[in-house]
């Protein structure tokens, strides 16, 4: 009696770590729907060696992803970044990636290896973009609409180019 009451309450602490556990992997936390229509928050960068806001890029599709040369799922998740920027560049939308390195050098040596074609931004000065944003992992990214609101946040590495997020964006970008 004593053996099946110490099984019984070993299996209910597993259940509930096991509900705990799927609720906690981002791949549940898929689109929070929380943050869905809230304005973008604004910030400055400097891609391209001028001054400019993320405020000044309204009017297109901005993938907001926010990664680490040291991050692995980052790294593999880069080559369908690029495919996607090819994919929505021409229809005034783009893939801007934050880095939160706070090594420069490193920073750049990712860029080279893993041959990265989409903006970039990075400023180990200018503290923590990410926080702004409630980002408390990397990759993640954020989808904002042509109107400066977020459509969508995405926790975890993506496969950006697969069709599913193709037509997530075919629909998107179709919007006016």
């Amino acid at each position: 009696m004593m053996i099946a009451r110490k099984l019984a309450n070993w299996g209910v602490l597993a259940v509930a770590a096991t509900v705990i556990l799927i609720f906690a992997l981002p791949s549940y936390r898929q689109g929070e729907a929380s943050i869905a229509g809230k304005t973008a928050e604004d910030f400055p960068l400097d891609p391209a060696g001028k001054p400019a806001r993320l405020s000044d890029l309204r009017g297109k599709v901005v993938v907001l992803n926010f990664w680490a040369s040291w991050c692995p799922p980052c790294v593999e998740e880069t080559p369908a970044l690029n495919h996607l920027e090819k994919y929505i560049a021409s229809r005034n939308a783009m893939v801007l990636g934050i880095s939160i390195d706070d090594d420069f050098s490193a920073y750049r040596k990712f860029l080279k290896d893993q041959n990265v074609t989409f903006t970039t931004y990075s400023n180990p000065a200018m503290k923590k973009i990410e926080n702004d944003y409630g980002t408390t992992m990397i990759p993640e990214t954020y989808i904002i609409d042509r109107h400066g609101k977020i459509a969508r946040k995405v926790v975890g590495p993506q496969q950006w180019d697969s069709p599913e997020m193709l037509a997530y964006f075919d629909a998107l970008l179709g919007q006016s």
